[in-house]
């Protein structure tokens, strides 16, 4: 379990990015049973140290479901919202995140938990952070469920430290649309998409039924 404090990065630029599909790396695809215990791990440590949030802050979209069930497993139904995209300019020379919807409620002299599924390259919880330090919000403190190395944020608690392309359980349908896509851009079949994320590791049912979905006629 990591505890430490926002950092500049040096490292790689993010890899949870679609475009790792065609390389060859290796994935990790939680079960809802793993996650739900990585938030068990995590909410021991919370109470273990002593933490009391006044609101429990989840960053839309991968960091709501997080942000619900640590609020159950640590009693605390304060629970709130704010949400960062990244955002693609003109020249789409850069790509950085903004806030698209600020905090749900005032945090101003608040006791934060922020809390996302995974700390890739940090650059949005990096903002999040400024952006509540700039409401007044008086203490932050930062969890995901997994950390990667390269992230510019360590947050203060995680329960998995990983350089491997995460698909958690709540992105599927997600995951799968965004490959058929890719791999109809590069000239491939939609054959070849199911079997890569077949043998990426998730389940036959569910990637021919989402792709019919998707592809609807063109199935």
């Amino acid at each position: 379990m990591g505890v430490n404090s926002i950092r500049k990065s040096t490292k790689t630029k993010k890899k949870n990015s679609i475009d790792v599909l065609f390389d060859e790396v290796e994935f990790e695809i939680p079960s809802w049973n793993q996650i739900y215990s990585f938030l068990l791990e995590i909410s021991n440590t919370i109470q273990h140290n002593g933490f009391q949030a006044d609101i429990i802050l989840g960053v839309s979209r991968g960091g709501w479901i997080p942000a619900r069930i640590l609020s159950d497993l640590l009693g605390n139904p304060m629970l709130a919202n704010i949400k960062a995209e990244f955002y693609i300019g003109a020249t789409k020379s850069s790509c950085k995140p903004i806030i698209t919807q600020p905090a749900s409620v005032s945090v101003e002299e608040k006791t934060i938990l922020l809390v996302d599924d995974v700390a890739d390259s940090g650059e949005s919880l990096r903002l999040v952070h400024s952006h509540l330090k700039e409401h007044g919000a008086s203490t932050i403190s930062i969890a995901t469920i997994y950390y990667k190395p390269w992230s510019g944020i360590v947050p203060d608690y995680y329960a998995k430290k990983t350089s491997l392309w995460i698909v958690f359980p709540w992105e599927i349908k997600e995951t799968i649309g965004k490959t058929l896509e890719k791999f109809r851009d590069k000239g491939r079949t939609v054959k070849d998409a199911e079997d890569k994320l077949i043998n990426m590791g998730l389940e036959r049912q569910l990637v021919e039924r989402f792709a019919r979905e998707i592809l609807g006629d063109e199935y």
